[in-house]
């Protein structure tokens, strides 16, 4: 029983520290900058959600030091700027590439 928890405890740490290696290979400079880009990827994809303009499910949404990528497709170049307003719109976001498809 020792030896089960000994090798749980050793495998929760081994992928605890992973983890917080993927923010500082995604360029991030701190586990901070990490934090508030998952908020704010949480955030867009919220208010897409809620918009009646926007297809969330078709759009996908990363941030990296406070940069927005929108990528998949749109229907219309209206949900493709709607989708990139929204972005703009969310606090801390200091720009946003908008490498959306249209395909009707």
């Amino acid at each position: 029983m020792k030896i089960r928890t000994t090798l749980v405890a050793a495998m929760m740490a081994a992928a605890l520290l992973t983890t917080a290696g993927c923010a500082v290979s995604r360029g991030q400079q701190t586990v901070g900058a990490y934090v508030d880009d998952a908020g704010i990827t949480t955030l867009v994809k919220t208010r897409m959600a809620e918009s009646k303009l926007v297809s969330a499910s078709s759009i996908s949404v990363e941030t990296l030091n406070g940069t927005v990528m929108l990528s998949g497709f749109a229907t219309s170049l209206t949900e493709k700027s709607a989708a990139e307003n929204i972005a703009r719109n969310v606090n801390n976001v200091k720009s946003v590439r908008n490498e959306i498809v249209v395909r009707p």
